[in-house]
């Protein structure tokens, strides 16, 4: 039986390119995704073995998707695509139970490699990461740590985007008074007092792209 893969990528084009280098060496794409809610929404009904994520989607971005798939579907395997080399992004990527952790400027060399890799138990790592890794543990570095959890990350990311609170609560499927009640908490734990401040504080978790 073939491996049965979702993609999730907001770019079209890019989702294009990957299902005709998976489905070439012999994989199955079995569902498609163009933001991290639908991902999760997809690996819950396909129960897929690998998950092939990109790190920044909108929505909800590459780590929050892993979480959720690791909750909902915990025989499928996670491997992100990114641009990002940063320890913290790597670090925090493998805390969140991401198998691989692919540079998209790797994916033709490296995306199938680490598929069957991840899928028979293993981690894999782009070669231009593995010296990044190895140093963030030989000095200690750690993901910097906050006070907000899961659901008040994904608000946050939504709120960063643009999404009023009434289309934060649709999307969550929450009611606007809860909503508007994680968004005030989130602003009272970061000690912030206006959305261009929660912009830039989701911009440096990784949340969203500048």
């Amino acid at each position: 039986m073939p491996i049965r893969i979702l993609l999730a990528d907001d770019h079209q084009m890019v989702r294009q390119g990957l299902k005709a280098l998976l489905e070439q060496e012999g994989f199955k794409v079995v569902g498609e995704a163009s933001d991290g809610h639908q991902a999760t929404r997809l690996a819950q009904e396909l129960t897929p073995d690998l998950a092939v994520l990109d790190l920044a989607m909108p929505l909800m971005n590459g780590i929050g998707a892993a979480k959720a798939i690791n909750q909902i579907s915990p025989t499928t395997k996670v491997v992100v695509l990114t641009m990002h080399t940063e320890a913290q992004y790597i670090l925090e990527a493998l805390r969140a139970g991401i198998r691989g952790y692919v540079l998209k400027s790797r994916a033709a060399s490296e995306l199938v490699q680490a598929i069957r890799e991840v899928t028979r138990g293993s981690t894999f790592l782009s070669s231009d990461i593995s010296d990044t890794v190895v140093d963030a543990y030989l000095n200690k570095v750690d993901v910097p740590s906050d006070s907000l959890s899961p659901r008040e990350l994904q608000v946050l990311q939504l709120v960063a985007e643009g999404k009023t609170t009434k289309e934060v609560a649709t999307l969550l499927n929450i009611s606007v008074k809860t909503a508007e009640s994680h968004r005030t908490r989130i602003m009272e734990k970061l000690d912030v007092h206006e959305t261009a401040s929660l912009v830039r504080y989701a911009i440096r978790r990784g949340l969203i792209q500048p």
